[in-house]
């Protein structure tokens, strides 16, 4: 297989040129991907689905599967399904974070505070928590499975990708993508060998990329960081959060951005695998009203407003478990609600540009995306 050559560019372009610069690494960043149209739709964890990936990808975008919370084997199952319906690019995003740190003493008091929850169900909290998901950074298996696989693209969130992770990958031929939600963490990832940088703004649903979940947030909106970063790394960058529709693409890559990346966007669609109370969730007032909450999985996170978020806004981030031991809290209480016909528990991650989410199938969306972007650039 044919190696993809990195995209480099000088540093600190003059002003004058950074109009020609920014339609340059959006061209670049296509070609190097194989990609014909400025659209990443999102790697959403338990939502993207291969089907929801394939559309995207065959509609001339780049199509995303999240496998942070599968094992390897799990996650090849999924990049032969998308194989199997397209030829397209696909990004496989894992997850970067350091490893869980237990505290027993923590994860009790959690579990005793959510203990009346779990009672209003006749259910029971599960006697200890575990770290339910693997860090990619101690996950040999994921990338080997990566290596031989060789998606055309990895995306990294939470972090960074250890040096020889970076080396194999690229010496598989695989374009490598980090999420930054400010610049120094951007210029981490640049200096680790990142190909392209994910803008994580303020507004995006679902986890935050920081890479220290306890540090303080910048909270930076997508629009200013989407031109600090355009004006702070010398390779491509990618906007997320908020961007809905074609008006959306079509502004951040004015900003310089060489592509939007699209998640919120894609929950409703016929391939997402949203079930129905996070699909009413986002169909409801509750769109309206998104929240930054960490007591649902122990990281920070965007959702929509929700019994959950409502318990998590009067409880100290430092109270609550490490991610992902905390998510195993969460889903437990998650599948009690359920039981009892409650979908009020769920992670309904979601962004700020909720309300604007369309229901169709996710190549009628790209259609439109599509149309609606070039009317914009015009």
């Amino acid at each position: 297989m044919c190696h993809r050559r990195r995209v480099n560019f000088a540093l600190s372009p003059p002003r004058q040129e950074r109009s020609t610069m920014a339609m340059h690494a959006s061209s670049s960043l296509l070609n190097a991907i194989g990609m014909s149209v400025p659209i990443v739709q999102s790697p959403m964890a338990g939502v993207s689905s291969p089907a929801m990936a394939a559309a995207v990808s065959d509609a001339g975008g780049l199509g995303s599967l999240g496998v942070g919370a599968m094992t390897a084997e799990k996650a090849r199952g999924a990049i032969h399904a998308f194989r199997q319906l397209s030829k397209g690019p696909l990004n496989i995003n894992v997850f970067a974070h350091r490893p869980a740190h237990t505290d027993a003493v923590k994860e009790a008091a959690w579990l005793a505070r959510l203990a009346p929850e779990f009672k209003r169900f006749g259910a029971t909290p599960p006697a200890s928590l575990k770290e339910i998901y693997t860090s990619f950074l101690v996950d040999e298996a994921m990338l080997a499975m990566l290596v031989a696989e060789r998606p055309a693209v990895v995306s990294f969130h939470f972090g960074v990708p250890r040096p020889d992770q970076v080396k194999a990958l690229h010496d598989a031929g695989v374009f490598l993508i980090g999420s930054a939600t400010n610049v120094q963490e951007a210029k981490a990832l640049e200096a680790a060998g990142m190909d392209a940088i994910v803008a994580q703004g303020y507004e995006a649903g679902g986890h935050r990329g920081m890479f220290d979940p306890d540090a303080e947030d910048s909270r930076l909106g997508t629009f200013a960081l989407t031109r600090l970063l355009v004006e702070n790394v010398s390779v491509p960058v990618i906007a997320a959060g908020g961007i809905m529709d074609g008006a959306g693409i079509a502004a951040v890559l004015k900003l310089g951005a060489a592509a939007a990346q699209l998640g919120t966007a894609f929950v409703g669609t016929d391939e997402s695998l949203a079930d129905a109370g996070y699909r009413k969730a986002l169909a409801s007032d509750a769109a309206y009203a998104t929240v930054i909450t960490r007591a649902v999985s122990g990281r920070p996170a965007r959702s929509l407003a929700s019994l959950f978020t409502r318990l998590g806004a009067s409880v100290p981030d430092a109270d609550v478990p490490d991610y992902p031991i905390g998510y195993d809290a969460g889903k437990a209480l998650n599948a009690a609600g359920r039981a009892a016909g409650e979908s009020g528990y769920g992670a309904h991650w979601a962004g700020q540009g909720a309300p604007l989410a369309r229901t169709m199938s996710s190549h009628a969306l790209m259609e439109t995306l599509i149309a609606e972007w070039r009317k914009a650039s015009v």
